[in-house]
């Protein structure tokens, strides 16, 4: 940790004094008691759609953040819940970016959404690339480090470009940085559980970890995500967030999940088959300039003409991302590791490029 770390300088004024919404069901546990509940104006017949709809949904999700926790090794208290990574995003800009004032900073090639949610809070952003090998570069980050500098942000393994960073670089940047250092672990499920910082959070008050369920688990659709950090953090988020930020659907089905998570190491497994097939694939693909290493569900790949490629798979019924617009992407195209029959339809359509391009290179 950063020897002059102090969590408590960092919050911001109005988020120190903030008497947080009481919830209806915040000073109850429905375990301990059966309670007839009139206190928060809901419905007390009951639900057109039946299931205790009618009945608010725990503000902390108590029982599935004790699972995840477990499953984590970790305590109940470091973990956030959230409608998405998204909303912890959001939330720790609030508490700890005074707007028009504070600043944070973003390495790109990286998430998008870091700069989106900086502009929509008025917190000033200042952009240090990674270095040639799409790692962080220490150095550039912290001399441009001032005491408005809250928040970095970094994306291991990155998006968009799949590699992991470098763990004694995050823990340089840990030792130097009297801010908050955001880990947005996304893709870390691919990568393997010796890639991901969680078991460090105790070590280094100034880390958080950002995780989803959109990724490996396959519940995007959920809009689930997760901020571990130190129980003083998550604490701060839990007084910011909207009293109840996830509906008893998402619990339920999260719930679920956690406990049915025998199959994530299965589809996980297919998954990094399947991107290491695409990657031999599209080594003998004549476009195909250049492939990076990924430990993510993608790949980054350069090709001759980002925009002409892009544009002819589109055609041919393929949707992938132009990432050429990003720092060091230049004629970049982001592939998502598909289904087996997916990628076996984009092989044959590639290869049918080859043959095309072959045949004006003989003529």
């Amino acid at each position: 940790m950063a020897k002059n770390f102090n969590l408590e300088a960092l919050v911001r004024n109005n988020i120190k004094t903030l008497e947080p919404y009481s919830s209806a069901r915040s000073d109850f546990d429905k375990t301990d008691k059966e309670y007839i509940y009139l206190d928060a104006n809901e419905n007390s017949y009951g639900s057109v759609l039946g299931n205790g709809f009618n009945r608010y949904p725990d503000p902390l999700q108590k029982k599935v953040r004790k699972n995840i926790a477990k499953m984590k090794l970790i305590d109940p208290a470091q973990v956030f819940l959230g409608h998405g990574s998204d909303e912890a995003i959001d939330l720790l800009l609030r508490v700890f970016c005074r707007p028009a004032l504070d600043r944070v900073i973003i390495c790109p090639p990286t998430y998008g959404m870091y700069q989106v949610s900086a502009a929509i809070n008025e917190v000033g952003v200042l952009e240090v690339p990674l270095d040639a090998g799409f790692d962080l570069d220490v150095n550039a980050i912290l001399s441009n480090v001032d005491p408005s500098t809250k928040l970095i942000f970094a994306c291991s393994p990155n998006n968009p470009t799949g590699n992991c960073m470098s763990k004694d670089r995050i823990v340089q940047i840990l030792e130097n940085f009297d801010g908050l250092l955001v880990l947005d672990e996304a893709y870390i499920d691919f990568a393997g559980s010796d890639k991901s910082m969680v078991q460090d959070i105790s070590s280094f008050p100034n880390l958080v970890i950002l995780q989803t369920f959109s990724k490996a688990w396959g519940l995007a659709g959920l809009r689930a995500g997760m901020a571990i950090a130190s129980p003083q953090i998550v604490n701060l988020l839990d007084s910011v967030k909207p009293p109840y930020n996830m509906n008893q659907s998402c619990i339920n089905l999260l719930g679920r999940a956690v406990e049915e998570r025998h199959m994530l190491k299965k589809m996980v497994k297919e998954i990094n088959e399947q991107r290491e097939y695409l990657v031999s694939e599209l080594k003998n693909i004549s476009c195909v300039r250049k492939i990076f290493p990924s430990e993510a569900n993608f790949i980054l790949f350069q090709v001759d003409d980002a925009e002409e490629r892009y544009n002819q798979l589109l055609y041919n019924g393929f949707v992938l991302r132009n990432r050429s617009n990003l720092v060091g992407c230049d004629q970049c195209l982001r592939l998502t590791v598909g289904t087996d029959e997916d990628n076996k339809q984009l092989v044959r359509c590639l290869k049918t490029w080859n043959a095309i391009d072959e045949m004006f290179e003989s003529s």
